[in-house]
C-alpha cells in the first residue's frame, strides 16, 4: 500500500526566501493532516547548516512521520564542463542531506531548457551527470527519481526533459535500479500531453510520484508557452488546483500503478490556496488508496 507525504508548495519562499516561516512550524503544522511523511526542499533555510539536519529528523519522526522523499533541483544542462561538476557536487550534498533525514529517495533533474543546448547534448550532459551520482547513493541507502518536471520555483527556463519524447529517452540512457522515476500528472498536462500516455510509457521505472492537479487561471496552454520562457519560477497564469477538481484521471492513474505493484510514496504537492485545500486533496486521496486492492 503507498503512503501519503505532504510537501510545502503553499509555503515556498516563506522557507526558502524570507524566512517568515520555519521548518519546526511547517513540521507541526503538517503533522495534523492524515499523511505519513514530509517531504523536503533542499533550499529550505533550516537546512542550510548540516548539523541540524539531525535535530529536524528527530523533530519529524517525534511527530510520528517520515522524511522519504528530499526535492532537489540539480542543473545539469549547462554546457559548461565546470557547471556541470559543480552540480554534482551539489547533488552529493543533497544525497547527503536526505539521508541524514531518514529519507530514501533524491530527486534528480535534466536541468533549464538553454536554447544554446541541443537535445542531444542536454541528454547526454544529464545521463553523464546523473549515472556520477549514482554510486554516492547507493552507499547511502538513497535511490535517485527523474521527475518529469515542469519548472524549478527559482529557475529561468523550463525543463529541457519537459516533454515526454526527450523524458523517456532521458530515462531508457540509464538503465540502474539505483535510479527510477518520480511520475508527476500534472507536469504532463504542463506540457500540452496527456499523463495517462507517459505513464504508460514509464510504468514499470516508477518509484514514487507527486500529486496534484492543474488548471490555468486565464489564457490558453499556448499562452502559457510564451510567458515561461520570460519569467523566473512558474507562470502567474498557471493554477496549482485542489486535487480531484482539476484535469487528472486519478483513478485511471491509480489502477494503473496498482497493476505494476506500486507501493512506493505520493507526495501532495498542493495548498497554494490555503491549508484548508491542502486538507481536502490529502482527504481526496485518502479515499482513493482506501479503494487500493491488498
Amino acid at each position: 500500500m503507498p503512503k501519503l507525504a505532504v510537501f510545502p508548495k503553499a509555503y515556498m519562499d516563506a522557507l526558502c526566501v524570507n524566512g517568515t516561516m520555519k521548518l519546526e512550524q511547517w513540521i507541526d503544522l503538517a503533522a495534523t493532516l492524515p499523511i505519513d511523511g514530509l517531504e523536503l526542499y533542499s533550499g529550505l533555510l533550516d537546512l542550510k547548516d548540516s548539523h541540524a539536519w539531525g535535530r529536524y529528523r528527530r523533530m519529524i519522526e517525534s511527530s510520528g512521520l517520515q522524511m522519504p522523499m528530499m526535492c532537489c533541483s540539480p542543473d545539469f544542462t549547462h554546457p559548461d564542463d565546470g557547471f556541470r561538476a559543480d552540480q554534482v557536487e551539489k547533488e552529493k550534498y543533497w544525497i547527503n542531506m536526505t539521508a541524514e533525514l531518514g529519507g530514501q529517495y533524491c530527486r534528480v533533474l535534466s536541468g533549464q531548457r538553454r536554447p544554446e543546448v541541443s537535445r542531444q547534448d542536454g541528454i547526454r550532459y544529464a545521463a553523464d551527470c546523473i549515472r556520477a551520482c549514482i554510486p554516492y547513493a547507493k552507499e547511502r541507502g538513497v535511490t535517485l527519481i527523474i521527475e518529469n518536471h515542469y519548472k524549478d520555483n527559482y529557475w529561468t527556463y523550463p525543463e529541457f526533459a519537459q516533454y515526454a519524447d526527450v523524458f523517456c529517452d532521458l530515462v531508457d540512457a540509464i538503465d540502474d535500479p539505483g535510479f527510477g522515476v518520480n511520475y508527476d500528472p500534472s507536469n504532463t498536462l504542463i506540457a500540452g500531453e496527456e499523463p495517462i500516455e507517459l505513464l504508460l510509457r514509464v510504468k514499470d521505472r516508477v518509484v514514487t510520484m507527486h500529486a496534484s492537479d492543474r488548471y490555468l487561471k486565464e489564457g490558453t496552454w499556448d499562452d502559457l508557452r510564451h510567458e515561461e520562457m520570460d519569467v523566473e519560477g512558474y507562470a502567474q497564469r498557471l493554477c496549482h488546483g485542489e486535487i480531484g477538481k482539476g484535469l487528472n484521471d486519478y483513478d485511471q492513474i491509480f489502477a494503473i500503478l496498482q497493476d505494476v505493484g506500486f507501493d512506493g510514496w505520493i507526495s501532495v504537492e498542493d495548498g497554494v490556496e490555503g491549508f484548508d485545500q491542502l486538507q481536502r486533496s490529502v482527504e481526496f486521496l485518502r479515499r482513493k488508496l482506501a479503494a487500493w486492492k491488498a
